[in-house]
């Protein structure tokens, strides 16, 4: 019987071999999955890292603008809801007192 994986699965194997530098055959022996379906799934972890910064590099200057702002507008969204905490946690903190 053959075993089904998801692809976050495949890719978090992907990313040991890849990322961190673990050896293949290493990885797929303490996982106990096939050598060659370990290398298959780094083989397209790879071919969609590539798709993906070639895709990256292809944007428009106003597009990589628009991005920015994006980001921008999510890290400061964070940050308030961040204080939010400190501040709530500082209170809790103070009534347990």
């Amino acid at each position: 019987m053959r075993k089904q994986y998801d692809q976050e699965y495949k890719e978090y194997v992907a990313k040991l071999i890849v990322e961190e530098g673990r050896k293949q055959t290493g990885v797929a022996y303490e996982l106990e999955i096939a050598t060659s379906t370990v290398g298959r799934w780094v083989k397209n972890y790879r071919e969609k890292m590539e798709q993906s910064k070639n895709s990256e590099s292809n944007l428009t200057p106003s597009e990589v603008e628009k991005l920015m702002k994006k980001h921008q507008r999510e890290v400061e969204k964070l940050r308030e809801e961040n204080e939010i905490l400190k501040k709530a946690m500082h209170i809790f903190k103070q009534n347990q007192e």
